[in-house]
């Protein structure tokens, strides 16, 4: 192990470990493998300035830290503690066998692996190899969880879809917010062209903490709903529409020239990034 990672041991049995050196640490988990987060890290350097832990076993632990490479993949194996989540597979363009091959890694030191973008075939290949896996067809998300998630948001994260074609990017922005540990809202097909069905939804409105406001087409409902609250509001602009649509661009460009101060933009289709954005906003 190079020598700016290993633990310096002091008389009276503690540990100290320089900032610039932080370490990943994992903690038991109950199928055996390690789970890394800030607490199992104090847990584990705990265990070794008691005695219950040699360093030369805490440093077999770690030996894949902060990264991982498996050949078509550096896995991240820091991000965990860094980030407060781990590294998310982008699934589209990669094949099932490597998917299959980083979650194998990553599972062995993380509480959950969240897979975007993933289609039927893939994630069939993928839960037949990880049981526990749950495929979410209409967001194209897999799911894989040692435990259950505890909450960590503050508030109430409230996920709008314009339309009925809207959902499938609306419910990846929302199955992110949820996995993250935030409590998440739905609201769908309450665009403009029948306003008064938004109006209806007012209270869920009201008490969201964060907003993800999903929209095809001319992309106009992100500004309605941020002209309602002060909270903020994260608008999403959806490939779904016609001819000058021009794939989303029309939506993206009308969102980005929002009357309403509080909104604020992310890719076409991205459901996912919407959806972490929430979650960090709804931490603070």
């Amino acid at each position: 192990m190079p020598a700016r990672h290993r633990l310096r041991l002091r008389r009276g049995g503690r540990v100290f470990v320089p900032l610039r050196q932080t370490i990943f640490t994992f903690g038991q988990s109950e199928l055996g493998n390690y789970i890394m987060d800030m607490e199992s890290l104090k847990q584990l350097l705990d265990n070794i300035a008691t005695g219950k832990l040699s360093v030369e076993d805490a440093a077999q632990k770690l030996k894949h830290l902060p990264f991982e490479d498996v050949d078509y993949a550096h896995i991240d194996h820091h991000r965990s503690l860094r980030k407060g989540f781990p590294e998310v597979i982008f699934g589209q363009e990669k094949t099932a066998d490597q998917i299959i091959g980083i979650m194998e890694k990553m599972m062995v030191q993380e509480n959950i692996v969240l897979v975007t973008r993933i289609d039927e075939l893939q994630a069939d290949r993928v839960v037949s190899r990880f049981p526990k896996a749950e495929y979410h067809k209409d967001a194209k998300m897999v799911v894989l969880k040692k435990n259950e998630i505890p909450i960590r948001g503050k508030g109430t994260v409230v996920v709008i879809s314009a339309g009925t074609s809207d959902i499938p990017i609306a419910k990846e922005a929302s199955l992110t917010a949820q996995v993250m540990g935030n409590h998440v809202e739905s609201v769908f097909d309450v665009g403009v062209a029948g306003i008064h069905r938004l109006f209806d939804h007012k209270n869920v409105i009201d008490e969201a903490s964060v907003l993800v406001v999903v929209a095809g087409m001319e992309g106009a409902l992100p500004s309605v709903v941020a002209g309602m609250v002060s909270r903020p509001v994260i608008a999403v602009p959806t490939s779904v529409g016609y001819g000058v649509s021009f794939g989303g661009l029309t939506a993206l460009f009308a969102m980005l020239n929002s009357c309403s101060s509080n909104v604020a933009v992310v890719n076409i289709d991205n459901g996912f990034g919407a959806g972490y954005m929430a979650s960090v906003i709804n931490r603070i």
